[in-house]
């Protein structure tokens, strides 16, 4: 294999996982700090218990992210030197701003939030955790203008004296529609897995206390963990559907091959068919491929809005682009994943419809429900949204091919900035290298994947605690600013691991 294909395997690798762990963290924090939010606000102790207990995964899952993303930053740099010739100028700037405005505060805060919970006033410590969901929600803002540049490219110049796009306009850059439609939908998508994530064990823990005997702490704590987890996943699903249908029509605006990949749609129609199933061997010749379930026009309506508009095919495309931009290239991507990464990425949510609706049925009007079915479901659910999410983001990169910065093809275009993926790896590592270092990121990945595991089947394991002590200063086992000769064992203790 030459050095460009074990390059994109190996971003492919790197990314993906990091991927996994990224809609968690995102959607995860701001449930946390609701948890948090409603223990301060109603001095429930459940809350507390909760926010503990869902916290402490939180932590898990976030140390595992930071490890697996440092990775990303050095590749730029090595595997794809002529990719951050040509375009660092642009595309390194929302990456220095994601690292500068938001991981760092990101990072200032969670330590805040772990340490501080019993040197910190209450409200001070809930504003922490609050910092850091909006931090986290910031830099996927940042990273997704980065990647949407370069599905898109606004803002940027070609030099023809340095043979590099240089940035004019970052407002345009941090403006890009592409960014404005993909945010939402990213944002929307990991708040769908936190809220899958908080349901699928609250479920878990419901079933096996009800069976238990214990049916009334399942009710107490569980049932309302349950409830803000299936909240979260229909608003969740209802931004997805919304901003997936805005996404649709920038595709097809933006890129059109893309489009009629995800579709396998071959050859060019007027009202276009949705395929459910698709036969043939999907090569990018399209010999042999056959629509054998599909919806009439939906393809049409999803792109334009129109039932019976016209949709190019991939051979008109690929003959079109051949005279705008040479030949001698293939400008199809690979059908087979393009196809059915699309298909899996929508498929996969069904796990979370389906704990969603079993869940306000069970437990209504305050029941609680020791159907074993009902917690299966629970577990089996969890990781629906995990691969529907990586599904998604490899349609996205893969359906790109073999662009690494698509060209711009409206009237307001930037002319010159484009790059193919075969001119964006380094000339200077070769495949020996390459390999090496993807064999090592994969051993190296298994093993962190196997104690990420290891760590949140631990501790979600052990559910909530059977009970927590308000341990902030200004809480009833605090000192009291009334009483500031009051003994307190918390005042002279130095910062600690608080789980």
């Amino acid at each position: 294999m030459e050095a460009l294909e074990l390059a994109r395997w190996q971003f492919g690798i790197t990314t993906v996982y990091h991927f996994i762990l990224v809609p968690l963290t995102i959607g995860l924090s701001p449930l946390v700090a609701i948890m948090q939010t409603a223990w301060v606000r109603t001095g429930n102790e459940r809350w507390l218990r909760l926010t503990k207990f869902f916290g402490k995964l939180l932590l898990i899952n976030f140390a595992l992210g930071v490890a697996t993303g440092i990775v990303q930053e050095f590749q730029f740099g090595m595997n794809w030197s002529e990719y951050s010739r040509f375009v660092g100028d642009v595309f390194g700037a929302p990456l220095a701003m994601e690292a500068l405005a938001a991981f760092f505060v990101e990072s200032t805060f969670l330590g805040l939030w772990i340490f501080g919970w019993d040197k910190l006033p209450k409200r001070i410590h809930l504003a922490c955790i609050w910092a850091v969901a909006i931090a986290t929600t910031l830099s996927a803002y940042f990273i997704l203008a980065a990647n949407s540049w370069m599905q898109h490219p606004v803002g940027a110049v070609f030099n023809t004296e340095t043979g590099r796009a240089e940035m004019v306009d970052i407002g345009a850059v941090l403006t890009n529609v592409t960014l404005l439609a993909a945010f939402p939908h990213t944002i929307t998508a990991a708040l769908l897995t936190g809220g899958t994530f908080v349901a699928g064990i609250a479920a878990w823990w419901m079933v096996r206390l009800v069976r238990a005997g214990r049916a009334e702490e399942a009710r107490d704590v569980y049932r309302p963990a349950v409830m803000l987890g299936v909240v979260t996943m229909i608003v969740a699903g209802i931004g997805i559907g919304a901003s997936g249908d805005w996404q649709a029509k920038l595709m097809f605006d933006q890129q059109p091959m893309k489009m009629a990949s995800a579709e396998a749609l071959c050859e060019s129609e007027d009202g276009a068919s949705f395929s459910i199933l698709t036969i043939g061997d999907l090569s990018n010749s399209c010999d042999g491929v056959a629509h054998v379930i599909e919806i009439p026009g939906l393809t049409s309506y999803l792109a334009t809005g129109d039932f019976s508009a016209p949709i190019e095919g991939v051979e008109d495309l690929q003959a079109r682009y051949e005279a705008e931009y040479g030949e001698g290239v293939d400008y199809r991507p690979n059908l087979l994943v393009t196809y059915w990464s699309f298909r899996l990425m929508i498929g996969l949510a069904a796990g979370s419809v389906a704990l969603s609706l079993a869940a306000l049925w069970l437990t209504r009007r305050g029941r609680v429900t020791g159907n074993v079915w009902f917690a299966r479901l629970g577990i089996w659910a969890i990781p629906m949204p995990f691969l529907a999410s990586s599904f998604g983001w490899i349609f996205t990169e893969m359906g790109r091919q073999p662009w690494v910065v698509v060209p711009n093809p409206n009237p307001t275009g930037v002319d010159g900035v484009w790059m193919l993926t075969a001119r964006g790896v380094s000339t200077a590592v070769g495949p020996g290298a390459v390999l090496a270092s993807m064999i090592t990121f994969t051993v190296i990945y298994g093993v962190l994947g196997v104690i990420w595991f290891r760590l949140i089947r631990r501790y979600a394991v052990q559910g909530v605690a059977d009970s927590e002590v308000d341990p902030s200063p200004d809480g009833p086992n605090g000192r009291r600013p009334d009483h500031p000769d009051e003994p307190d064992d918390a005042s002279d203790r130095p910062l600690s691991f608080a789980y």
